[in-house]
């Protein structure tokens, strides 16, 4: 019999917190992921958090925290540094897509190289500027962004990536209210979410904003 990895168990109660309910192979991906994510950080110093068990609290839960907030087939995650949320929500999401863009080369080697030891097929990645990258025809149902910018900036940068009726995800510490009270008039937040992270004592928020309609 296999050994249980050493995080399993608090990652099952980290599941059950957030009534995810994943099969076996979803969880052996999850610990996967975070198994890589602290092979290469040593050498090439991908996150800040060193301790496997913060990552698995601070990167992976607080990426599937979102989970159940997110509507649509097809997400693009800006400045997704090492993946995050959206390796950790393609595997919970085998049925969605998930485009994975970042300026920084050596995180999107990890990705990529991550994403072909995993075989997520639902996963493609582009090291690019956010300004600069095109997308899929039609744009995506929901642009997500965590720790990337600003919410008024995010949407500056992001405004091309949404489709018609799209959201944008801007996935937040403390309730921005300054930032969102900047807001453009062409968009308006839909709702803001407060988040219980397992394992995290902070605050996070999920903003979920949409265009206005003309």
């Amino acid at each position: 019999m296999p050994e249980h990895h050493p995080l399993e168990a608090k990652l099952l109660t980290g599941l059950q917190q957030l009534d995810l309910d994943l099969s076996d192979q979803q969880i052996a991906l999850l610990l996967a992921y975070l198994d890589e994510l602290h092979r290469w950080n040593k050498a090439y110093n991908l996150t800040a958090i060193r301790d496997p068990e913060q990552m698995l609290y601070l990167h992976i839960l607080d990426s599937l925290a979102v989970a159940p907030l997110l509507r649509g087939q097809h997400f693009v995650d800006v400045g997704t540094g090492p993946g995050i949320p959206g390796i950790p929500l393609a595997i919970v999401f085998p049925d969605k897509t998930f485009q994975l863009i970042d300026s920084n080369g050596k995180k999107m080697r990890f990705v990529f190289q991550t994403r072909l030891k995993l075989k997520l097929d639902n996963v493609t990645e582009q090291q690019v500027r956010v300004e600069q990258f095109q997308g899929r025809s039609g744009g995506y149902c929901g642009v997500l962004s965590r720790a990337f910018t600003s919410v008024p900036d995010m949407l500056e940068k992001c405004h091309h990536l949404a489709s018609e009726n799209g959201r944008f995800y801007a996935m937040k510490g403390k309730l921005p209210t300054d930032e969102l009270s900047a807001l453009a008039k062409h968009y308006k937040v839909v709702a803001s979410h407060q988040l219980q992270v397992p394992g995290v004592d902070a605050e996070r928020h999920l903003i979920e904003i949409s265009h206005t309609e003309e």
